[in-house]
C-alpha cells in the first residue's frame, strides 16, 4: 500500500528490539506521556512489502518502558523484521488541542524571526531538554546569517507569537545571543 498523496503523517514511536520468544517488541514512544501511543492500535509503517498497517493487539507496561505485540508477528524471527521501524498515524487523527497549544510537527518548517523582523531561518526540529523545549533553527538563503540557532521555547518571554497560517514564529531573541 502506498502512502496517500496530501495526507500528513506524524511519527509517534519507533519499534525497538525483540523481547522474549513470542514476538513481543520494545516500543519507544514519542508521545507525552509515553503510554498515550496506546490510544492508537493501528499504525502506518514502512515494512518489507512497502507501506502497510501494523496493529498492536497486546501491550504491557514494564519498569523500563512498553512492550507490544503486533498482529501476525508471533515469533522472534518475524518480529525482528520490525525493529527500527517508525510508527505513524494521520495527523488529522490526533486529538484537538486547546487554543494556543501546538503539536511539534505543526511548527516544523516555520520561519523564525526576531522582533526587529530579522529572519533567523526555519524551524528544523524541537528538542525536549527537561527544563524547557528548544527550537533548532536552520538558516536559509534569506536568513540574516548562516548560524544555526538554539532558542528556548519559553512562552511569552521568548516565544512572542506563533502564526500557523502565516508559517511564522516571532521570538524575543537578539541576533548576537550565543547558542
Amino acid at each position: 500500500m502506498s502512502a496517500e498523496i496530501g495526507i500528513k503523517r506524524v511519527v509517534l514511536g519507533q519499534i525497538g528490539k525483540v523481547h522474549g520468544i513470542k514476538g513481543w517488541l520494545r516500543l519507544n514512544s514519542f508521545t507525552t506521556p509515553p503510554e498515550n501511543i496506546l490510544d492508537y492500535s493501528q499504525f502506518f509503517a514502512d515494512i518489507e512489502e512497502g507501506w502497510g498497517i501494523l496493529e498492536i493487539d497486546q501491550h504491557k507496561h514494564q519498569a523500563n518502558g512498553l512492550i507490544v505485540h503486533f498482529h501476525g508477528y508471533d515469533d522472534p524471527e518475524e518480529a525482528k523484521k520490525l525493529t527500527g521501524i517508525e510508527l505513524s498515524v494521520n495527523a488529522e487523527d490526533l486529538p484537538s488541542l486547546e487554543a494556543g497549544s501546538f503539536y511539534w510537527h505543526e511548527l516544523e518548517g516555520m520561519e523564525v524571526l526576531n522582533e526587529e523582523g530579522q529572519l533567523y531561518g526555519k524551524l528544523e526540529q524541537l528538542l525536549e531538554t527537561g527544563a524547557n523545549d528548544v527550537l533548532v533553527i536552520q538558516p536559509t538563503v534569506d536568513s540574516i546569517d548562516e548560524r544555526k540557532r538554539l532558542i528556548p521555547y519559553i512562552k511569552e518571554e521568548v516565544i512572542k507569537k506563533i502564526d500557523i497560517k502565516a508559517g511564522k514564529i516571532l521570538v524575543s531573541w537578539e541576533a548576537d545571543y550565543l547558542e
